[in-house]
């Protein structure tokens, strides 16, 4: 799959589970329910002990059948690993400009963390496909996402944050695609995250 595709994909999909767990094993068990709930993305954050060997096992077992992205990349370094090892998209809770030009380099799409204007503008202009708006909920949440599309209105902006399983309304806190936003949840546990997403 292209660069064009995957992000097409992530945009049709609307949403992101983010897989942070205190184990490989407990990793496997919340991507197992992901993908029993009939949810084929999802990101597997660095938090996880032995995150990039767990994204190597997803893409072997799964394939094209699922897309797998690494989260919480602080560096490039650690981009170019994940994406040896088979992640396909790149998400950080910061900007890092030299992370952007290393995902550039691979043709892998990349969601820099950002939280000011001037952040937004300046992930954007560095190449990033998505900014992730992070920590949204501290900052007004879907307020402050509607102040944000309004002078980037071209920009593909990724609210997260205070964006939970337990609150219905959470899992799409800005609209279902609501300027090409595409709202993040982060799994509570392997069959929490496998009844919501049957729903």
């Amino acid at each position: 799959m292209d660069k064009a595709q995957i992000v097409k994909q992530l945009e049709e999909l609307g949403l992101v589970p983010v897989v942070r767990a205190s184990s490989a094993d407990e990793a496997m068990q919340a991507i197992e329910a992901i993908k029993a709930g009939g949810v084929n993305v999802l990101e597997i954050t660095m938090t996880v002990p032995g995150a990039i060997k767990v994204i190597e096992k997803v893409a072997d077992k799964y394939g094209s059948d699922v897309l797998v992205g690494a989260g919480t990349v602080l560096d490039p370094e650690t981009a170019r690993a994940c994406l040896l090892a088979g992640a396909q998209f790149i998400v950080s809770p910061a900007l890092n400009l030299n992370t952007i030009a290393l995902c550039q380099r691979y043709s892998a799409p990349v969601m820099p963390g950002v939280l000011t204007p001037t952040e937004v503008i300046t992930a954007w202009s560095a190449g990033a496909d998505f900014v992730k708006v992070f920590p949204c909920g501290s900052v007004g949440g879907a307020s402050y996402v509607k102040n944000l599309k309004g002078p980037f209105p071209q920009i593909k902006i990724v609210p997260t944050g205070g964006v939970s399983l337990s609150d219905p309304r959470g899992r799409s806190p800005f609209g279902h695609r609501a300027g090409k936003a595409v709202p993040r949840n982060r799994p509570r546990s392997a069959s929490s995250l496998s009844q919501v997403s049957r729903k």
